[in-house]
């Protein structure tokens, strides 16, 4: 459930949250929840009983905290199965992300303390001897309590309602007649540059002043026109080339991925904003078929005929139709077609998969084939564990540090998740870019596609005031974030340059200790290599690179960097007529694997990683 969390959050961003005629989306909504109510009519009892079990232990809480920031072994207390020491990672960290950890800890050492603590004796108990004796007597209408079982105090949960808590308060929706012809068109977005990607310190710093309900340095200077409804925040290219999450190895994405979750927490905690975990509800797992499966697995089918592939074959196949066929239909995607042609469509697909006949599909049909891939998959496409954050995100007043919350959730996400997100923004930013055709705006975009990827509501209830309130918060916040991630997706792949520092530095410490210990063994040879090792000592501090091509004629090259010297230089000079395209690799040092950008200035790169080998590969 998406919602906002109190009335002083709401009106604080209200300037944050676009507002173009909701009133005409909002059917729209509504309609798509009745449509996936309606399928799951079967379910609802099941997810009823789920409902008291959702909240999770807080030890178990802090513990997959700590493990998914790569300490499990501070819970443990062995390393030997961490690839990653926690002292190296530790030894990156700032003083508000260590200070995230330590109170992440210390809370997980209270509550475990406090968890194996002796229960506290029930106060029926003391009396338990005195009713023995009158049961002896046989004459106090009390003896029949004797017979009940010793009662302690343990770890129970208790479920506070309070149902008389104040809901916050909204814009009231205005009817056709009182919009004015500015209100149904919407300004043009704002364009600023997203230049804290370039900065050194996290999104974490700075921020102190929200806690106090004021604004930092980047709110007052990244606000766009008061005019204008939506922001959008494009990447700058930095000189040593702007990094992509598909950059980089899965080494260093795995790194990435401690560092971001330590983070993410850490920046809304500086924020003021809380977060809690919930359980995941109990379904039912498919053994065969398409539909209902999980992402990884998909793939691990897929990859047999298609190696290398990052999107599952169907959900390719229903983009590639609407992008040919219904990218210019009035009403893509909010249309999904007949529903019982839809189940059929879906069981032909799960028997035959990517050998179908595809032809037979029509662009309705395909739009909500894809919608019911979505929100069937075995785990949501934003995944279980961060949907909590992303309810977090409308806690935030900015849209900026909405964004940048946006970004560290991104960049969180399972590689196979985040590449599936990633094709569905593009396509949806291609919908939206037809919307003089098809009628379907940024904003009605999002509202369709909110209940896909959120959890949703609809109790039909109109004696319920403050029911229709949070289920109004609810879609309004739902399609707030799904459109700030349409806009800004290009931004979400973007690896900031913080987070890349960190994953080199933490690389350079972990890497000291192997070093040395083959010290020594470098001293035994250093008379046999000396010669080469005086020749590598004058090629680094003249410039000088060497390019390796093994699959090339050209099997290495020297060449000498300037200040101009560009990846795109050094790949033109190993090209031929038939090649593929040509990508320049920094590997080793103080990294895994990078893929440069063709505009990178190599020169800065061979300053910040010195001993790193170039490679040239497709």
């Amino acid at each position: 459930m998406l919602s906002s969390p109190s009335t002083t959050s709401v009106a604080a961003s209200r300037s944050s949250v676009p507002a173009p005629p909701r009133h005409l989306a909002l059917e729209t909504y509504w309609r798509e929840v009745d449509s996936i109510k309606e399928e799951r009519e079967e379910e609802e009892e099941d997810e009823e009983e789920e409902d008291e079990r959702k909240s999770v232990d807080e030890v178990e809480m802090e513990e997959a905290w700590l493990t998914g920031a790569g300490l499990s072994s501070l819970v443990t207390g062995s390393s030997e199965e961490e690839e990653l020491p926690a002292e190296a990672l530790m030894s990156t960290l700032t003083h508000q992300q260590v200070a995230t950890v330590r109170r992440r800890l210390d809370n997980y050492n209270e509550t475990l303390r406090k968890k194996n603590r002796q229960p506290i004796r029930d106060v029926r108990d003391i009396f338990t001897q005195s009713e023995d004796d009158s049961a002896d007597r046989g004459s106090s209408p009390s003896s029949h309590c004797s017979e009940s079982p010793r009662r302690y105090h343990t770890s129970t949960k208790t479920i506070h309602r309070n149902t008389h808590r104040a809901r916050p308060s909204l814009p009231s929706l205005r009817h056709d007649d009182q919009l004015s012809e500015h209100t149904l068109r919407p300004s043009p977005p704002v364009t600023l540059s997203a230049d804290w990607l370039l900065r050194d310190s996290p999104y974490s710093e700075g921020v102190a002043e929200h806690k106090k309900g004021g604004a930092c340095w980047d709110c007052l200077h990244f606000q766009g026109d008061d005019n204008s409804d939506v922001i959008t925040f494009v990447p700058v290219s930095p000189s040593q080339g702007l990094t992509c999450t598909d950059d980089l190895s899965s080494c260093d994405l795995t790194q990435l991925g401690f560092f971001a979750h330590i983070e993410l927490s850490t920046f809304l905690l500086a924020l003021g904003v809380e977060t809690k975990q919930t359980r995941p509800p109990r379904h039912r797992r498919r053994d065969a078929g398409v539909f209902g499966r999980p992402l990884k697995l998909l793939l691990h089918n897929d990859r047999k005929t298609f190696p290398g592939l990052k999107v599952p074959v169907v959900f390719q196949r229903l983009l590639s139709i609407l992008e040919h066929t219904g990218l210019q239909t009035e009403g893509i995607l909010r249309v999904s077609g007949s529903a019982a042609r839809l189940k059929y469509l879906r069981r032909e697909i799960d028997r035959c998969g990517e050998v179908m006949d595809w032809s037979a599909v029509r662009q309705v049909e395909a739009a909500g084939l894809l919608k019911l891939f979505i929100r069937e998959l075995d785990t949501p496409l934003l995944t279980h564990t961060h949907l909590s954050y992303y309810r977090a995100v409308l806690k935030v007043s900015s849209v900026l540090h909405q964004v940048q919350t946006l970004h560290l959730l991104t960049l969180l996400l399972p590689e196979e998740n985040r590449d599936t997100l990633q094709a569905l923004l593009v396509f949806l930013r291609k919908v939206v870019s037809y919307q003089d055709q098809n009628r379907m705006s940024l904003w009605n975009v999002s509202m369709v596609m909110a209940p896909n990827l959120f959890t949703c509501r609809h109790s039909n209830s109109k004696h319920s005031v403050a029911k229709q309130q949070e289920e109004l918060e609810e879609a309004l916040g739902g399609a707030h974030l799904v459109q700030l991630m349409i806009t800004h997706q290009d931004l979400l792949w973007t690896v900031p340059k913080f987070l890349l520092s960190q994953v080199r530095q933490v690389n350079q410490v972990s890497s000291q200790k192997s070093f040395g210990l083959m010290r020594a063994k470098r001293r035994l040879l250093r008379k046999k290599t000396d010669k080469n090792h005086t020749d590598q000592i004058t090629e680094l501090c003249e410039g000088v690179i060497r390019v390796h091509a093994p699959l090339h004629t050209k099997v290495s090259m020297a060449i000498q960097l300037d200040d101009q010297t560009r990846a795109k230089d050094i790949t033109s000079r190993f090209e031929c007529e038939n090649s593929p395209v040509q990508c320049l690799y920094e590997v080793g040092g103080n990294i895994c694997e990078r893929r440069l950008h063709p505009d990178c200035i190599l020169l800065d790169v061979h300053r910040v990683n010195p001993h790193c080998d170039w490679l040239i590969k497709p």
